[in-house]
């Protein structure tokens, strides 16, 4: 279950703030193989100036279009899963209109311990909900 914060410059219309969601979603559901209903996006618009993203000696600049993702989920997942994660954002960001150089990606991984789906507890720990199987991490 990913919690997915995606910041952006103000001025998107809500059919692209969702058709980014969307994107980011279905590269989820695709890679990680994870329920449809397990959809936990952030979306955050900033004024002008408050989103920088520099060139990090890539030999690029970024257009004030970049969409800064963060993606919180829970560890266990090999590199090869991470970047194959990537890179389906990027593609499916592409299509809906986000250039590869505006796709900056974060990935924080934590543990079944760090998650509360509400009323204060950690369902996972409490065994409301089931830890998802070290096969589904592929």
């Amino acid at each position: 279950m990913p919690l997915i914060r995606i910041d952006v410059a103000a001025g998107r219309s809500p059919e692209e703030l969702a058709a980014i969601s969307r994107a980011i979603h279905d590269a989820v559901l695709a890679e990680y193989r994870i329920p449809e209903r397990d959809y936990f996006h952030i979306i955050t618009e900033h004024a002008p100036g408050q989103i920088v993203a520099q060139d990090a000696g890539l030999g690029f600049d970024r257009t004030s279009g970049v969409v800064m993702i963060q993606i919180f989920t829970q560890g266990g997942r090999g590199q090869e899963a991470k970047e194959g994660l990537f890179e389906a954002i990027a593609r499916n960001l592409g299509e809906a209109g986000v250039p590869g150089e505006d796709v900056f990606i974060g990935y924080v991984e934590n543990t079944a311990g760090d998650w509360s789906f509400g009323f204060g507890r950690a369902q996972y720990v409490t065994g409301q909900l089931a830890v998802p199987r070290a096969e589904t991490f592929a």
